[in-house]
């Protein structure tokens, strides 16, 4: 190994997980789970959920408060959007039966997830609330409630299991090895993928961005001159991904909403 390589590896220390591990703010009270360390108290991303849940409401609230027949920009903007998600996730995905019951939860959902996601790109903040994989299961296993609680009100607790572990037209010994495992897809997995996506997709993005702020800031201050150009160009990246994050907290949005609507009309419709 170089003399370069060795000073890298000694004095940059590269970001982690532990990154991700803010501290509360304010006074906080510790106890230990088993034989960790633990906290009680407010964290950023707990402040976060209240502020994007005002946001979004707020904004809402004002573009729908005086509503015209020939709307201002204001209800415009907010009309669009809540036509995006009526149409494109509710009524498209569902179903013009059954859609419009679940579109007030698939609209809140949608942009509450956006917002907490953007957040990781807004100066001051910077720090994707779903990046803490306690949140997003939150949100998994509220999406996990409904669906199901759906399902069972119109199957019945007996034929809704039926419903979504035994597939239509198939019979015989092989529903033995089906039936195990299209339990586990539709019932015992799905809030867990359903979380891991958005959670993976927000952790990975916003790591990687403070490695290249980080890693150009020390090849730019702290090494040899030679390599101040890699610095620059390690903040280019930095920028660029920065632009490309935009889209992926948008799509991560989009697709958990999504697949929320789609496992609802799973659960409501009549075949499996």
């Amino acid at each position: 190994m170089s003399t370069i390589g060795m000073s890298l590896k000694s004095e940059f220390t590269p970001p982690g997980p532990a990154d991700f591990n803010l501290p509360p703010i304010g006074p906080d009270r510790t106890f230990e789970f088993l034989g960790q360390e633990m906290y009680l108290g407010v964290t950023k991303p707990m402040l976060q959920l209240l502020l994007a849940a005002g946001l979004v409401f707020g904004f809402f609230y004002l573009a729908s408060r005086k509503r015209a027949m020939v709307p201002g920009k204001l209800q415009f903007v907010g009309e669009q959007a809540y036509g995006f998600v009526r149409n494109s996730m509710g009524r498209d995905i569902i179903g013009s039966h059954d859609f419009m019951r679940f579109v007030p939860y698939l609209f809140a959902l949608f942009f509450f997830i956006l917002v907490n996601n953007v957040f990781a790109t807004i100066p001051g903040i910077q720090f994707p609330t779903f990046s803490r994989s306690g949140m997003v299961y939150g949100l998994a296993l509220l999406s996990w409630v409904i669906y199901n609680a759906v399902g069972i009100k119109k199957h019945g607790f007996v034929g809704y299991f039926k419903h979504q572990s035994v597939p239509a037209g198939v019979g015989g010994p092989i529903l033995l090895l089906l039936v195990p495992l299209e339990f586990l897809s539709n019932i015992v997995v799905r809030p867990v993928t359903l979380a891991l996506r958005l959670f993976a997709n927000m952790f990975a993005g916003h790591l990687l961005l403070i490695l290249f702020a980080l890693g150009g800031e020390y090849l730019v201050l702290e090494m040899a001159i030679q390599y101040a150009p890699v610095g620059i160009l390690a903040w280019l990246l930095f920028i660029a991904i920065a632009f490309l994050e935009l889209l992926v907290q948008f799509l991560q949005a989009y697709v958990f909403v999504l697949l929320n609507a789609m496992y609802i009309s799973g659960a409501v419709s009549e075949e499996h």
